[in-house]
């Protein structure tokens, strides 16, 4: 377990403005298990702060950390622009477009990701008046980065070398309460990304945190956003949403919510089917358990296996009683694909 010797001053979860608009962040004297950090990571840190930059492990990992939870990736995010990073390290490389990072590649095929610290790019726009994001190279401060991140667990920042915990939105607290809540008006942010959508329902099904009534009604009332994503996107994290290990409260949390009916409505039909245990909603459900079976026994199944299952039954259904089942299976197809590839 980590040792939590609280926050250095005051109430934990305020955040102080000083300068007026500059926030500074409650600072939480955290020593987690070291055998847990990478050490490659830390590596990557300590010769960025070495340099003379600001370098801390951010986003899932910290999170992660904090849950007693062995985290699958670590991030850095630094003052250091790309190009810098770069120099520092002979064995990376800087990729993207939407969002420039760097690599750092380790023997094994290890990768280490670096991203320079951002701000919100909509504060650039004159009127503020197109919310949705479509450029993440606006570079900016650690605060910055802080607040322009998804949700307050996301957005806590670790300095490996004081051993502290920096955090400018509350975080620590929805980890503690075990909820899911955006930074800032959740519809803005939703409207901001769409597939930040996903991700709360990612979130809350694979760490088994509930999702608080502002954020729950957004989505709700945002999920015809999604729309707007770029498909890749959502195929991306659709399978996301089936190989975190709880494949099947996620996918309800989709189908509760309405998410489902935009992106799947051939899946979520299923669902509402009222066949009992032999129907093709409940056999849909016994094969997301069997998911998430072979994910807890470190066996995951593969990308086109998990489209193939969560597609079957509905496939199935398309085909009942048809008697050219190729063109019934591509008249199924087609909506998917305009939709999602």
């Amino acid at each position: 377990m980590p040792t939590d010797t609280g926050a250095l001053d005051g109430d934990p979860f305020r955040v102080e403005l000083v300068d007026e608009d500059i926030p500074t962040p409650r600072r939480f004297q955290v020593v987690f298990d070291e055998a847990r950090i990478d050490p490659d990571v830390q590596k990557v840190v300590r010769r960025l702060v070495r340099h003379g930059y600001q370098a801390y492990l951010v986003g899932g990992c910290v999170r992660d950390l904090l849950l007693d939870r062995r985290p699958k990736d670590f991030d850095v995010a630094t003052s250091a622009r790309p190009e810098e990073v770069r120099e520092l390290f002979r064995n990376s490389r800087i990729i993207g477009r939407r969002f420039r990072l760097v690599h750092v590649l380790f023997q094994g095929g290890k990768v280490i990701e670096v991203a320079t610290f951002r701000r919100n790019p909509k504060e650039d726009s004159e009127d503020g008046s197109e919310l949705l994001i479509r450029s993440d190279n606006a570079f900016g401060v650690a605060h910055e980065d802080a607040l322009r991140r998804d949700f307050r667990i996301n957005a806590l920042f670790y300095d490996v070398e004081a051993r502290q915990i920096l955090d400018w939105v509350g975080g620590m607290e929805d980890v503690r309460r075990q909820v899911v809540h955006t930074i800032g008006d959740p519809e803005t942010r939703f409207r901001e990304d769409p597939i930040r959508i996903l991700r709360a329902l990612k979130f809350a099904g694979r760490l088994g945190f509930a999702i608080t009534p502002d954020v729950y009604d957004a989505v709700v009332y945002c999920r015809d956003a999604l729309a707007l994503a770029a498909r890749p996107r959502l195929s991306e994290e659709i399978l996301r949403l089936l190989r975190g290990g709880q494949a099947r409260r996620t996918i309800y949390l989709a189908w509760e919510t309405g998410v489902l009916d935009v992106l799947l409505p051939e899946v979520s039909a299923l669902l509402y089917d009222d066949r009992g245990d032999d129907g093709p909603g409940q056999r849909l459900w016994r094969v997301l358990d069997y998911v998430d079976r072979r994910t807890a026994a470190d066996r995951p199944l593969d990308d086109t296996v998990l489209w193939t299952l969560l597609l079957l039954e509905p496939m199935k259904e398309a085909c009942d009683g048809v008697r050219d089942r190729a063109a019934a299976v591509a008249d199924f197809l087609e909506p998917l694909i305009d939709r999602l590839a």
